[in-house]
């Protein structure tokens, strides 16, 4: 055997050797720890908490899986779309961002919803909406999303007479 293809074989055995020794002992692992510094919590689908949100038309139900949307730092919610549901347009005061987990969701952006403007976003979609951008969205088939930013966030209609939460108060 050459010397440069024997010294190549005795570096190669050794690391190996090396690489198995280093596996075999017990390695301390710290757990893991959330971006907000606490536990990492694990919620099955089967244990989240649906709620009315007030602030969209009737229908649409909303889990918080982490966080609270209305005050600052991280959030993660999911919403639950029946079909043929619409959201007007409205903005946000910090960015979206939007994950679809199953149907497919549509949004587009300016100040009246208009489904010839929008744009099909089937599961496993991602979307970002920057603060402040006046969008909609609609489904043709019940749809869940994921939400999560930094909050406080917010909805704001660009038609106050869009508002659930104001057909509510004066009622």
């Amino acid at each position: 055997m050459k010397p440069v293809k024997l010294l190549i074989f005795v570096f190669s055995v050794a690391f190996i050797v090396w690489s198995i020794s280093i596996a075999q002992h017990d390695v301390k692992m710290e757990p893991a720890k959330s971006a907000t510094g606490g536990h990492i919590m694990i919620t099955p689908t089967t244990e989240l908490k649906w709620t009315e949100p007030d602030a969209l038309p009737a229908g649409a139900k909303l889990a918080v899986l982490e966080g609270d949307p209305k005050a600052p730092g991280l959030f993660t919610m999911r919403l639950k779309l029946p079909a043929n549901y619409k959201i007007p347009a409205h903005w946000h005061p910090v960015d979206e961002h939007v994950t679809v987990l199953s149907g497919t969701f549509n949004m587009g952006m300016g100040d009246k919803l208009d489904e010839k403007t929008g744009k099909e976003l089937p599961a496993g979609s991602f979307a970002v909406m920057p603060a402040k951008t006046n969008h909609f969205a609609w489904t043709k088939v019940e749809t869940v999303i994921q939400l999560h930013g930094t909050g406080p966030w917010g909805i704001n209609y660009v038609n106050p007479e869009n508002d659930p939460r104001l057909k509510k108060a004066t009622k």
